[in-house]
């Protein structure tokens, strides 16, 4: 996939502030390799990270083939390693992972063949994780972003076939105290269909930050054009463009978390190096980006001490958990990280 980048012009930032995070290495993902695009979350105080893609032999400019996964693996407290628990359904990565109260809802996904319109419920029963079939997405979705916000699910974004060459500018609600009614979908964002966003929520609304437009090249493949636009949605008054991002943030772990009263994307690929050979690429930005939503303003909080993106971020026990990613293009990592909400 060609990428072209589309940056443009400067956002005036505020002045940085002490970072209000501080960052712990927890127990890493036991595999070599680690994984991209997993879904995770909690259930009953067990940490949950499951499915997800790498390249086990070779990296993808060695002729590496990207491999996708159905492992489960659980992070008990106090832990100092992971278990390993049964498997997802099949293998799966690139949906969405949203956090409920009694489990986490593993939201659409794909392989290398398809995409998917599924969607599970995990619950940890007996240290075992169980897989509870939930309605189905009206179709299928990988590289989507989704949050609940009170107890509305909201799922934005994504493509519908792996070889897609235009992403989808849908937006997916689905109702927690009415499920059996299936999903529905409401207006989109006024903005082009994207992939990889970042979602979050405060306040009782929800947000749309950054993400990659699909546009067609002239070999017939999809061509990506690098976002940093940012939209808020009030159910009682739609929708709403917001400040845009001081860079761009593809893939930056979803959904975001409130720090300070402020909503945090943390790192992202900011696509200045998508012309650098894959060898020399030195990593995605660690700087962490803070939304003021009264000001509708950003500015600078810090940085973090990892280069992940393409990965999920759980709340565990009063914690962020970043739990693998991608640390440059065809290299995962098993690291996990967590910083403790104050």
């Amino acid at each position: 996939m060609r990428s072209a980048v589309i940056l443009g012009g400067l956002f005036p930032l505020a002045v940085s502030v002490h970072a209000a995070l501080d960052w712990q290495a927890l127990p890493a993902l036991p595999d070599r390799e680690g994984f991209a695009g997993s879904y995770a979350g909690e259930s009953r105080g067990v940490l949950i990270v499951a499915g997800g893609a790498n390249f086990p032999d070779k990296r993808p400019w060695e002729g590496g083939t990207k491999t996708w996964y159905d492992r489960v693996f659980l992070l008990e407290a106090g832990a100092t390693s992971w278990s390993e628990s049964g498997h997802l359904p099949c293998a799966a990565g690139y949906g969405a992972s949203v956090q409920l109260d009694d489990g986490v809802l593993l939201i659409g996904g794909g392989d290398a063949q398809r995409n998917f319109s599924t969607v599970w419920l995990a619950r940890v029963d007996r240290g075992q994780v169980n897989f509870e079939p939930w309605p189905a997405l009206p179709r299928p979705l990988a590289m989507t972003t989704g949050v609940r916000v009170g107890r509305i699910v909201y799922v934005a974004g994504g493509i519908d076939q792996p070889d897609a060459v235009q992403a989808q500018n849908v937006f997916y609600a689905l109702d927690l105290d009415h499920v059996r009614a299936g999903w529905r979908e409401l207006a989109p964002w006024p903005g082009p269909g994207r992939i990889l966003a970042t979602a979050g929520t405060q306040d009782g609304e929800f947000f749309l930050f950054s993400g990659a437009q699909l546009t067609t090249g002239r070999d017939g493949k999809s061509v990506r054009e690098w976002l940093r636009d940012a939209y808020r949605y009030a159910p009682t008054k739609g929708w709403k463009r917001i400040a845009d991002l001081p860079r761009v943030a593809v893939a930056a772990p979803s959904p975001t978390v409130v720090v300070d009263g402020k909503l945090v994307v943390i790192g992202g690929d900011d696509g200045l190096q998508v012309n650098v050979a894959p060898t020399a690429h030195r990593g995605f930005p660690r700087d962490v980006l803070a939304y003021d939503v009264a000001a509708n303003a950003w500015i600078r909080t810090g940085e973090v001490p990892f280069s992940l993106v393409t990965t999920p971020l759980a709340i565990w026990r009063n914690q962020i958990v970043v739990s693998g990613g991608e640390q440059r293009p065809g290299v995962r990592s098993p690291a996990v990280w967590a910083a403790r909400l104050k």
